[in-house]
């Protein structure tokens, strides 16, 4: 598994812009960061984003981001 593939992605429809919006909550967690007319354009754009982020994340030495986006998620109550 490529370390990409552990951050959900998901694109939905914004009526308010007529696009589709891109999201991956544990890498830009300020919202949607790409727009495409079709679903699937927004779906390419936003794995190569995706990519881009862990690569450069990576080629800073950084630690990559938890995958805390979903059902399974545990959180630290303390």
């Amino acid at each position: 598994m490529k370390a990409q593939d552990r951050y959900r992605t998901y694109v939905r429809w914004e009526e308010k812009d007529s696009l589709y919006i891109g999201y991956c909550p544990d890498l830009f967690p300020w919202g949607g960061v790409c727009h495409a007319t079709t679903e699937k354009e927004a779906y390419l754009e936003l794995g190569v984003r995706v990519e881009e982020e862990v690569a450069q994340l990576r080629e800073i030495a950084r630690e990559l981001p938890p995958n805390c986006t979903g059902p399974m998620c545990e959180t630290d109550s303390a």
